[in-house]
């Protein structure tokens, strides 16, 4: 399938695969014709890296990146395993390990931001998880002063015990910790409108992000993760589904796309896909087309319908 024609204001990228190498990803990025995207650093669901990068992992990346066409920063996600919310002081001091790691290696590729989950207080409560992660970033930065990734706070859905699924514990935790110049914040549409933060019409959604400034500020913000949702409004449960096939409909992904605030920030799919990235480049065309556009086009809804067709879903 051709790469479809994207714009690369604003930012429109999607989470792609490392496999063979962390510099494989500049070739399924340019495969998909985008100018920002998002990788895994390591093996998203081990605590550490079975060797560091040589030198020539780092050159190969460097000058990789060099000849690719997108112009936008390159966003890594963290492991899946570190908790910094917890109480536990041998999961605290792994998780704390590992995120230190994997930010160092994040920055000898020359990678901006680095996002993590904050974790679960596991039955201590919110504002003490919230604690825990504070502190946990001030051992992180303090034990890393020359590098120049930043860490990145993801908002969560709030499944379980899950912190920092508020833009009050969001706020909480740039306010908190000792260099909030190192930090910064990534939306995810899903997580919000799973947490309860409504997007689906302009009036929700500017009453959502007035609050996101006063609590948050936008400028802390430096990518949003751009997904549909399975689950219902303020479920609380994280489940990414396509563009317009989930319960946020395809409305939020219009606002998203004209609001100026967010033009030059990364706004990076994590919808479901096969490994040839088929539904990547629907949803691409999506964004793509509700740029601009004062309502969503019509016509919309039937990429995916074709696109079921072709996959042998219908």
């Amino acid at each position: 399938m051709p790469a479809p024609k994207i714009s690369q204001k604003p930012l429109i990228g999607a989470h792609v695969s490392a496999a063979g190498g962390t510099y494989t990803a500049f070739e399924r990025a340019e495969q998909l014709g985008i100018g920002t995207f998002q990788l895994f650093v390591k093996n998203n669901k081990q605590w550490f890296a079975p060797a560091p990068l040589s030198d020539e992992d780092i050159r190969v990346f460097k000058e990789r990146r060099e000849r690719w066409s997108g112009k936008g920063p390159i966003v890594a996600h963290a492991c899946y395993l570190i908790n910094l919310a917890t109480a536990n002081p041998e999961m605290h001091d792994r998780s704390v390990l590992s995120f230190r790691e994997e930010l160092k290696r994040a920055d000898q590729l020359g990678v901006e931001q680095l996002v993590f989950h904050p974790g679960a207080h596991l039955g201590i409560g919110e504002e003490a998880g919230v604690q825990n992660v504070i502190a946990g970033l001030d051992k992180v930065h303090r034990e890393t002063p020359d590098v120049r990734t930043k860490s990145i706070v993801e908002i969560t859905a709030g499944q379980g015990s899950s912190v920092g699924c508020s833009f009050e514990q969001l706020g909480a935790i740039l306010k908190g910790v000792e260099q909030p110049e190192r930090m910064g914040v990534c939306l995810d549409t899903c997580h919000m409108f799973a947490a309860g933060y409504d997007i689906r019409t302009e009036e929700v959604w500017n009453e959502t992000f007035r609050k996101f400034e006063s609590l948050v500020g936008f400028k802390y913000l430096v990518s949003v993760h751009t997904n549909d949702s399975k689950k219902g409004f303020g479920s609380r449960v994280d489940r990414h589904e396509w563009l317009g096939e989930g319960e946020i409909g395809l409305e939020a992904f219009r606002l998203l796309m004209n609001d100026p605030r967010f033009e030059n920030v990364p706004k990076i799919l994590e919808t479901p896909k096969d490994e040839k990235m088929t539904e990547d480049y629907v949803n691409l065309e999506i964004l793509t087309k509700l740029q601009g556009e004062s309502r969503v086009p019509s016509n919309i809804k039937g990429l995916w319908k074709k696109k079921r067709v072709e996959l042998g879903f219908e």
